[in-house]
């Protein structure tokens, strides 16, 4: 219920400002097949599958297992790749195999950039590489890779814009200097906890809610104080504002 609401409310908030990828990947094939059919009944712009985990499969069964969502889903399908939560590593070619599939359009990578430079450099066709590299953007960008994606985003979206804007009109220092702020913040979450201190960021900027679900505690006074009276965190809800990135530029969650 709380899933298909945020789904909801999701795609209701973007309409016309972005693209909507919804997260559908559960621990095995028939949990993430009812998630796939629950998102057909719904416009958005693609489904992202986390590979499974608890239970380990060879290369050759996330073929099948992906390419039976993808032929489920009404939706374009994006792989999602994230080996330190799942435990399991896609492969060059498994991508590539994938990649065929009409359906499959393309992966969000959140492992080691240098992988995920030399699967940019596989060109593959019609297939997108979405990167999660947030302490990189700028770097990244210099250097014609520009479709990223990062839950930091969402605390600090005016921060991100800055970078994306400042490097399409190639002023690299200025997108420095806002990437030197969004990697501040980035060193903020992980020492505080992140998904408390996001929370705490979120709602000191006014927006309500816990995206720290249980058995997560919320930060203590102590550390609430020591976080909201940090630079990065003051920095932000000062609030230097910047247009939105265009969404060719940034792909939106």
């Amino acid at each position: 219920e709380t899933y298909e609401a945020l789904i909801d409310e999701s795609i209701r908030i973007a309409r016309g400002r972005g693209e909507v990828l919804v997260g559908v990947g559960d621990a095995s094939l028939a949990r993430t097949l009812a998630r796939v059919k629950l998102l057909n009944t719904k416009r958005a712009d693609g489904a992202v599958v986390l590979s499974p985990y608890l239970l380990r499969f060879s290369q050759t069964e996330l073929i099948d297992y992906y390419t039976a969502l993808a032929d489920a889903s009404v939706h374009p399908l994006y792989l999602y790749d994230l080996p330190v939560i799942t435990g399991t590593k896609l492969e060059f070619e498994t991508v590539r195999t994938l990649s065929r599939h009409p359906n499959i359009r393309g992966i969000k990578c959140s492992g080691d950039i240098g992988w995920t430079r030399q699967l940019i450099d596989l060109n593959l066709p019609d297939f997108r590489v979405i990167v999660a590299a947030a302490d990189m953007i700028d770097v990244l960008f210099r250097s014609g890779i520009t479709e990223h994606l990062d839950g930091i985003f969402a605390a600090a979206p005016h921060w991100v814009g800055q970078i994306a804007q400042s490097a399409m009109r190639q002023d690299w220092a200025s997108a420095a200097a806002a990437q030197q702020k969004v990697n501040a913040l980035l060193r903020l979450v992980r020492e505080f906890g992140v998904l408390p201190t996001f929370t705490a960021i979120l709602n000191a900027r006014g927006i309500p809610g816990n995206y720290a679900p249980r058995p997560y505690r919320p930060l203590d006074p102590q550390r609430l104080e020591a976080v909201l009276a940090s630079e990065p965190v003051r920095l932000l809800l000062n609030g230097q504002h910047a247009p939105s990135p265009r969404p060719s530029a940034m792909a939106a969650r």
